[in-house]
């Protein structure tokens, strides 16, 4: 879908004056809040984190993104995409959870670096023919499915509370989605953001809790970077293939904002902004944080806005980088209970398997049974490790076990065996 460019108010290159641009800004500000506190919040209970690790960590996510977004509209692909912390990357860590910061940070680093790499092969057009739309279904449902174990371990949170949370979870659940379907405009797209704080005080109200913000004095004495560098290959080999889901997650947000918007030399935008996620994820891999990628979620926004001025995320950069500097206030965010998060996840991860079912729609990508075995075996077979007890994920070597016990991955290998020898079609393009 492409906008006529009568229906804009602003274009791409456009400029608006200061102060709408700082209006467009703190909108594009207020939707990409919710998406790092989240990804901090659920990593600092992934890898046991006090409150004040929890905040640097928030700090770090806000400077990288806000950089990011600078970077991306000045020298990148030079669209009017949000940029946030990459959902994929949680797989590789909730699988990774039990070895040293410098491992993962090392094979996020590794990872970065290929993205950036892979950007000046022509290797670009050869791995299109390899992950056809059925294999990016299934890549974009796994993530979905995947991170199920993580939401339920939010959302009950080790309670002892009854029911509450199972129905506290499926009315914020329900209020989300009414509010999606029939809220306009930046009400909509800040759905995300209402379902944190109003979730967020319902639950404290109801479950009698009384939050209270987290001393943060120990922050100054605390690393920046990770310590040292640690090449484990089955880590690696975890997270390269969870950057294959960030590589197609990028050029598909970028192809679909670009095409929505009519701008031209989308194969020479994409490059240049894989480029620079790339590199920003290598950045994020020696801070120790998940790395960002682009979220298509632009298009909705600017269709309800009628502004597609890339020059409206100026303001959105330069005030997440200032957030960044104010641990005060991010811990005041980092407040939200961890229950709220989960069912937040929830809905994020519904919108998630949605578009994989959109796009199996419009690539009719399941003309017959054997396409709908190639996307069906491949996620029941990825939730073998995914529910699999942790008595056989620690009988597993230690090598492999970043690999087997990693529903994702597992998930990612059987669809392209499935797609490639076993169901194999001359007219594989789909």
């Amino acid at each position: 879908m492409s906008f006529h460019s009568s229906s804009l108010k602003y274009q791409n290159d456009d400029k608006p004056s200061l102060f709408q641009s700082i209006l467009y800004g703190l909108q594009w500000f207020l939707i990409t809040i919710p998406f790092i506190i989240i990804i901090g919040v659920v990593v600092g209970g992934i890898e046991k984190l006090n409150p004040a690790e929890v905040t640097l960590y928030n700090q770090k996510l806000f400077a990288i993104t806000g950089i990011g977004f600078l970077v991306q509209i000045f020298i990148g692909h030079r669209l009017p995409l949000v940029l946030g912390p990459a959902t994929a990357l949680l797989i590789g860590l909730v699988t990774s959870q039990t070895s040293d910061l410098s491992e993962v940070g090392t094979a996020m680093i590794c990872g970065g670096l290929l993205i950036f790499l892979l950007s000046y092969t022509r290797l670009m057009s050869y791995l299109q023919r390899v992950f056809t739309s059925r294999v990016i279904v299934v890549i974009l449902a796994l993530i979905s499915v995947t991170m199920m174990p993580t939401i339920l371990q939010l959302i009950f949170d080790g309670s002892d509370k009854g029911l509450f949370p199972l129905w506290f979870t499926l009315i914020l659940t329900l209020g989300l989605l009414i509010a999606s379907r029939f809220l306009k405009g930046i009400w909509k797209s800040t759905v995300v953001l209402w379902g944190m704080l109003i979730g967020s005080v319902c639950y404290n109200l109801l479950s009698g809790i009384r939050p209270s913000i987290p001393a943060l004095s120990s922050l100054p004495g605390q690393s920046l970077l990770i310590s040292h560098f640690h090449l484990n290959p089955g880590i690696l080999l975890s997270f390269l293939f969870c950057y294959i889901a960030l590589f197609i997650n990028d050029i598909g947000s970028i192809q679909s904002v670009g095409t929505a918007i009519n701008e031209k030399d989308l194969e020479k935008r994409s490059k240049k902004g894989l480029r620079i996620t790339g590199l920003l994820n290598a950045l994020s891999g020696a801070a120790g944080v998940v790395g960002p990628v682009d979220y298509s979620l632009s298009t909705g926004v600017i269709m309800s806005t009628g502004c597609a001025s890339r020059y409206t995320m100026i303001p959105t950069g330069i005030a997440l980088i200032l957030c960044s500097l104010f641990p005060h206030a991010i811990g005041i965010l980092t407040l939200i209970p961890r229950p709220v998060m989960g069912i937040i996840i929830l809905y994020l991860m519904m919108t998630q398997l949605a578009s994989s079912f959109q796009l199996m729609s419009q690539k009719d990508a399941a003309p017959d049974f054997d396409s709908c075995m190639v996307i069906a075996v491949p996620l029941m077979i990825a939730m073998i490790p995914v529910f699999m007890p942790a008595s056989y994920v620690a009988a597993m070597p230690s090598l492999l076990r970043p690999l087997l016990a990693n529903g994702f991955v597992v998930g990612i290998i059987t669809v392209l065996i499935m797609e490639h020898i076993i169901y194999r079609k001359k007219d594989s393009g789909q």
